[in-house]
This record gives structure tokens, C-alpha cells and sequence, in this order.
């Protein structure tokens, strides 16, 4: 396959979205910190509801409106950023949310935290909740994608002594895993990572029933192939890179050069929060401007400082830079590739984080596929009732954001094929 390449006037009105901001600012908005410490030691409700005045006496004062609290879990990859960042940069406090991230033990623990309350929401998998909607992983249709956080920036890494497949060459792939059975490791049963590690298997042409897929957590995928656990691994950033970095595996595939631009992570919210519209509201648009301030890649390293930090992906920020500025050393004397605007991505004036129905039906119709579903599923009535894209829509109209055009054909790089989400029967019966 084909290599990746290597100050305003005074009087000019504020943006759209900045003037809003400037108006909050300058508002209430700007105030809410300073009375945090005092609305807790009144010991103010823990879902945030309005206080009620201060004893009606001519000098009392009223006490502000409290923080709505939430708590969202992230598992330590690159792309929790967008939640990090929101954080750290104070985006959700300007917006009167107070926001606890609980990192997560793995993706199942984070489905049983969403289903159960733990968490109000979490940086998740695209097709987590279709999984666990479908059968695949549940029997519950109370999570909800809200939004997308991400695409791109996951891959395919091989074993060190596997470097006879090379850079994304899938006959000698196929070579080196039908030389003897073979474990492959992803994070989660129909997740992001198992659909593309199983679709790049499929592409391949390798002999299925030789390999062996096994779910292992993001951090301990290095671990796991360090004692020879298994021979590869797919999973987001930066634990190919740290992989490379410890030489022992190679990136064999990016995700991005299996499919361009594809959804990767995405905001994913439990029943009770879809429910509070003016909190999810709040919610999302917090976290837009996160992924917007992400794109500016002039600060890629502070976020990549600022993630790596224990209490978040406990990486060193080097490991995290390159790859975030699109700079990826392949590892085993493959080289360098470099990739300008398909890295990974957080915004992209928006296209990023439209949360389509297409989406969820292209990884419903590769259940059906790899064997997970026997029958079809409904599928746009999943994708319907998983998606909460008027909430989406409402809050890009107000940040100023177009919504791409839904449904529309999807092309894959890796076996040049197009999918067509209103003909996904012919997608699940494809060899």
C-alpha cells in the first residue's frame, strides 16, 4: 500500500463562539469558582440544584448557584484528552459543571460504572454501546453516544520477530501468521479495537482459525507481549508507541490507513444524564471546545504533558507528542512515517464529532460478519435509539459548528472497499 506523506483589529467583533465565552467570563459564569469551597461547606446538593437564598434578612447576600457535579471515567490512552483538557482548562467549570475523572480499570469496568452509576459518562469506545445494545457485550440500550471525541490514532503492533510483515503488507502479513497459530490481542468484544484488528485479519487472508483473540486492558497490552502473551495487539495511543519505544513490538497498521478519518472514541452518557438536557448540553459543548482547543497543534505538547501525569495515562510526554504532532517511528528498522491532518484528530471545524447513525450500523453489520450476531439486527432503530443526535445537533448550532450529512458511503483504504450504511445486509455477507 501507498506510503503516508512525509493580531486582529481593535474594532473587529469577537467570533461567535469566543464572544459567547467572553460573555461568560465576564458574566456569573466567572464567579462560580470563587464560590465552590463556600457552597460546599453548605453543604449544597451533590446534582447541583439552584440554592435557595439566604435567610431573608435586608443584609443578606444570596448564596450563587451551585456546580453540577458529574463524574466521567477515562481509561489512560492518548484520546481521553478531550475530557482532560475540558477539565484542566477550566471549560467545564466556565459552564457550571464540576467534573471528577475516575480512571478506569478497563473497558468492561467502564460499561458496568456507566450501566450501574458510578459514572454519569466516560471517554468510550465508538462501538461500546452497540455491544452491549446488540448482545455482543450486554442486553442494554442505556448508553448513549452524545458525541464523538476523536478519529484516527489507534494500531496494529506486531511482535518484534514478526517484522517480516512489514509496513501495512498484507500478503506478507498473511505469511507470518499462518506460519503458526497466533494470539491476537484488543481491548473489548465488538469494540473499536477487535473491529479493526479482526478487519485487518479479514484483509489479509490469513487462515482465521489459526488465530486466537484474546481481550486484554490498554496498559497492560505492553506488559502482556513483553512475556510473550501474544504476538499482537491493537489499541489506541501511546501504547504502540511505548511499545517501540521498549523495543519489543513494531507498528505494523495504523487505523488511519485502514480507514481515513474513522470514529474512534466517543462520549458516551448513561440514561440519567441523556435525561438532564441541560446538563448534557452543557456537557458537550465543554467538551467541543476541548477538542477544538486539541486541534491547534501548537498545543499538542502541553496536552501531552498534561495527560501523561499519573493520575491520567501515566506515559512518558514523549511518547505522547510525536505521534499526537503525526510523527510515528514505526520501530525494528521500519522507518519513520509522517501524517499531516489524518494524525489523530480531535475537531476538524467539527466533522470529527458529529455522532452519525452510519457509524454505528458499519460496526453492527461487521458483528454480523465476524460471527458475534447470527441474524441481522435492527439496525437503524439501534442507531436511533443510541444516539442522542438532536442534543448534538442543538448544542453544534450554538458553538457555531456544521453537522455533517449522515448516511452517506464510507470508503476503507485497507481492502479499497466502499460501505453503503443503507445496504448493511450486503456489508455482514461480505467475505
Amino acid at each position: 500500500m501507498d506510503k503516508a506523506p512525509t493580531a486582529a483589529q481593535p474594532a473587529a467583533p469577537l467570533p461567535a463562539v469566543d464572544r459567547r465565552r467572553f460573555l461568560r467570563l465576564a458574566g456569573g459564569a466567572a464567579l462560580v469558582p470563587a464560590t465552590m469551597a463556600a457552597i460546599a461547606a453548605c453543604g449544597g446538593d451533590d446534582r447541583g440544584s439552584s440554592s435557595a437564598a439566604a435567610a431573608a434578612s435586608p443584609t443578606s447576600k444570596k448564596v450563587a448557584p451551585a456546580m453540577r457535579k458529574l463524574t466521567l471515567g477515562f481509561i489512560a490512552l492518548t484520546d481521553c484528552a478531550p475530557l482532560v483538557m475540558a477539565k484542566e482548562l477550566g471549560f467545564y467549570a466556565e459552564r457550571g459543571l464540576d467534573v471528577t475523572l475516575e480512571k478506569q480499570a478497563s473497558w468492561p469496568a467502564t460499561r458496568d460504572n456507566l450501566l450501574t452509576g458510578g459514572i454519569d459518562g466516560a471517554h468510550c469506545l465508538n462501538w461500546m454501546p452497540y455491544s452491549v445494545a446488540s448482545g455482543v457485550s450486554g442486553s442494554s440500550r442505556d448508553l448513549k453516544i452524545a458525541m464523538m471525541l476523536n478519529n484516527n490514532g489507534q494500531a496494529i503492533t506486531l511482535a518484534k520477530d514478526l517484522v517480516a510483515a512489514g509496513y501495512g503488507d498484507l500478503a506478507a502479513a498473511r505469511e507470518v501468521l499462518d506460519a503458526k497459530p497466533r494470539t491476537l490481542a484488543m481491548t473489548y468484544p465488538g469494540g473499536t479495537h477487535d473491529l479493526w484488528l479482526r478487519y485487518w485479519l479479514r484483509a489479509t487472508g490469513a487462515d482465521e482459525s489459526k488465530a486466537k483473540v484474546i481481550p486484554i486492558p490498554p496498559p497492560q497490552m505492553v506488559a502482556n507481549m513483553k512475556i510473550n502473551t501474544m504476538d499482537a495487539f491493537c489499541v489506541g495511543e501511546p501504547w504502540n508507541a511505548v511499545a517501540v519505544a521498549q523495543g519489543i513490538g513494531f507498528t505494523h497498521l495504523t487505523t488511519q490507513d485502514l480507514w481515513r478519518n474513522h470514529p474512534e472514541k466517543a462520549l458516551v452518557v448513561n440514561a440519567k444524564l441523556a435525561a438532564d438536557k441541560d446538563v448534557l448540553h452543557q456537557l458537550i459543548l465543554g467538551t467541543l471546545e476541548a477538542c477544538k482547543w486539541l486541534d491547534d497543534l501548537g498545543n499538542r505538547a502541553k496536552a501531552a504533558t498534561t495527560i501523561g501525569a499519573p493520575g491520567y495515562v501515566n506515559a512518558p510526554a514523549k511518547e505522547i507528542t510525536a505521534r499526537l504532532l503525526g510523527t510515528y517511528d514505526l520501530g525494528a528498522g521500519l522507518g519513520t512515517k509522517t501524517y499531516k491532518g489524518n494524525q489523530m484528530m480531535f475537531h476538524r471545524g467539527g466533522a470529527t464529532n458529529a455522532p452519525l447513525w452510519s457509524y454505528g450500523i458499519w460496526g453492527l453489520a461487521q458483528y454480523q460478519r465476524f460471527g458475534y450476531l447470527a441474524e441481522a439486527p435492527p439496525y437503524r432503530e439501534l442507531a436511533e435509539a443510541l444516539v442522542l443526535k438532536d442534543d448534538y445537533e442543538k448544542a453544534a448550532a450554538e458553538f457555531g459548528i456544521d453537522v455533517p450529512e449522515d448516511m452517506q458511503p464510507i470508503d476503507i483504504l485497507l481492502d479499497e472497499h466502499t460501505f453503503d450504511p443503507n445496504d448493511p445486509k450486503a456489508e455482514a455477507a461480505r467475505t
